[in-house]
């Protein structure tokens, strides 16, 4: 598997971006809070779940893509309920 094109990193980047700034805009004045926690879990599930679609379920291949220990990943996938 190829490292990732700088533009593919670019778009991830942009959309994050551009979600945080709706998110504040939606906000309308109120105060964030636990901004780091939510994003992290937001953005953890979804990857999980792409990652491991496309290594066809397998963990092991899964915690290599994403440069985790296989029992880090399975402890992932139980906090997000997708075991």
């Amino acid at each position: 598997m190829s490292a990732p094109h700088n533009n593919d990193n670019q778009n991830i980047e942009e959309c994050v971006r551009a979600s945080l700034e709706s998110y504040f805009s939606d906000l309308g004045g109120e105060t964030p809070s636990n901004m780091y926690d939510m994003l992290l879990r937001l953005v953890e599930k979804p990857l999980l779940d792409v990652v491991m679609q496309q290594s066809d379920n397998n963990q092991s291949r899964a915690a290599q893509w994403l440069g985790l220990n296989r029992n880090t990943l399975r402890k992932k996938l139980l906090e997000h309920e997708m075991l």
